[in-house]
């Protein structure tokens, strides 16, 4: 049954769409249409729960520090890969699953909640564990983790496919993004300010106060009003998962997509690098609150801009983000190919890690909208799917590929990654344009 009218949300969303519902609910049902006000700031508030949570136990903060903390640091290196990979690389069978079902919020509900017990396990693990098994225990956890996101990631975009309207979505990503940068701007400020080197005890409540932000956003999520969609795929699984590789031979315009967004993950792992770099100029017990800060305010504000623009040109977005990813990298590269990686400046490497965050929450909330403008009903699933798929897989397989080339030289590794962003860039030049008013 439909949820009674919300006023105040009716209100609110008005003011942040800036146009009558009849002008932009063209894509999905009117009964939907009808509670677009109050599934916006549902939807909102579980994003920008989940965003806070993501900070708290970040692979390249927080469980790096554990790690190395208990133990274990030769297990840092699989944090990232298995944070991001593994919640991409199953994302064609959770997809074929998913598609079975009309309704398929209970997905990310379910999804957020096995967030949650995973990093509760993270902390008992911290507790009861030492060394290396402590250390295993939390690698088994983030496996876990990253395999309850999948399940969030699919059926999310596929629930606001069917609850936004498509002029929407790019507003709602970037506005969720904006608030939880300023949230975690204040949370990081609250929680590392003039603090020295922290206890186990505190980042252990860390994980627990993220446990309890992935729970509340579950019950928020869960009052999305949710109409029944297509299904599709009634056979197996496994079956209907590699069936759906054949769109990336039959879908042209899902191929291009496909392979410009691979080309645009340099924004995602020249990062680590920066900060790489920043260790050999400065001392990394003052420096890591500052990219921290960085990263939080480059995302509170810019994301609303990014998101504003996506919902005129989602293609436009990407290719403004991979240029200034791909030029922050190359001007960075070069400076210190010439000079050395001593700068003279403490700050030089901490705003270039601003801006290329920048560029980061535009390519990443730009190809989130693209792919959810670019296809209905359904295909939209299987563009998720399908797409994560790949993209985790080549992650491993980029990954390794710097990792190697690190062994030579970090901004080495940087160069090359600022040609990939630039190639991107070209890449992004030649999709459709999907985004329609």
């Amino acid at each position: 049954m439909p949820t009674p009218r919300n006023d105040t949300a009716d209100r609110l969303y008005s003011l942040i769409a800036n146009e009558e519902d009849a002008r932009v609910c063209t894509d999905i049902p009117e009964e939907a249409c009808r509670e677009v006000p109050r599934n916006f700031f549902l939807i909102l508030g579980s994003n920008v729960l989940t965003k806070l949570g993501d900070l708290l136990i970040s692979p390249k903060t927080v469980l790096a520090w554990l790690l190395s903390a208990i133990g274990a640091p030769a297990l840092v290196a699989w944090l990232v890969p298995i944070r991001e990979s593994g919640s991409m690389i199953p994302q064609m069978v959770i997809g074929a699953w998913v598609r079975q079902k009309p309704v398929r919020k209970w997905f990310w509900t379910l999804g957020s909640f096995g967030q949650a017990a995973s990093v509760v396990a993270m902390a008992a693990s911290v507790w009861f564990l030492e060394g290396y098994a402590a250390g295993g225990s939390i690698i088994a956890a983030l496996i876990v983790f990253s395999l309850a996101r999948g399940f969030c990631s699919v059926s999310m975009k596929d629930v606001q496919g069917k609850c936004i309207p498509k002029t929407r979505r790019g507003r709602l990503s970037g506005l969720a993004s904006t608030l939880g940068g300023t949230a975690t701007v204040i949370l990081t400020a609250l929680l590392f300010w003039d603090r020295g080197d922290p206890t186990i005890g505190f980042y252990t409540v860390l994980l627990l106060l993220a446990a309890a932000l992935w729970i509340i956003a579950g019950f928020l999520f869960a009052g999305v009003e949710e109409y029944d969609g297509e299904t599709g795929g009634g056979g197996n699984a496994m079956a209907e998962a590699f069936n759906s590789l054949s769109l990336l031979r039959d879908d042209v315009p899902f191929r291009k997509f496909v392979v410009t967004r691979a080309l645009l993950l340099c924004s995602a792992l020249a990062a680590p690098y920066f900060v790489v770099l920043a260790q050999k100029e400065s001392d990394i017990g003052w420096m890591l609150g500052v990219f921290l800060l960085a990263s939080s305010l480059a995302s509170s504000l810019s994301a609303s801009f990014w998101g504003w623009a996506a919902d005129t040109s989602s293609r436009k977005v990407m290719i403004r983000g991979a240029a200034m990813a791909s030029g922050v990298c190359l001007v960075v590269g070069t400076i210190a190919l010439i000079d050395g990686t001593e700068t003279g400046s403490v700050w030089f490497y901490p705003v270039a890690f601003f801006i290329l965050s920048v560029a980061h929450a535009g390519v990443r909330l730009g190809r989130k909208t693209y792919l959810v403008d670019m296809a209905g009903g359904n295909k939209r699933t299987d563009y998720t799917a399908v797409s994560n798929t790949v993209i985790g897989g080549l992650l491993l397989v980029t990954g390794g590929f710097t990792a190697l080339i690190s062994m030579v030289s970090d901004v080495a590794v940087i160069l090359v990654l600022g040609l990939m962003g630039l190639a991107g860039m070209f890449s992004a030049l030649r999709l459709q344009e999907v985004t329609s008013d």
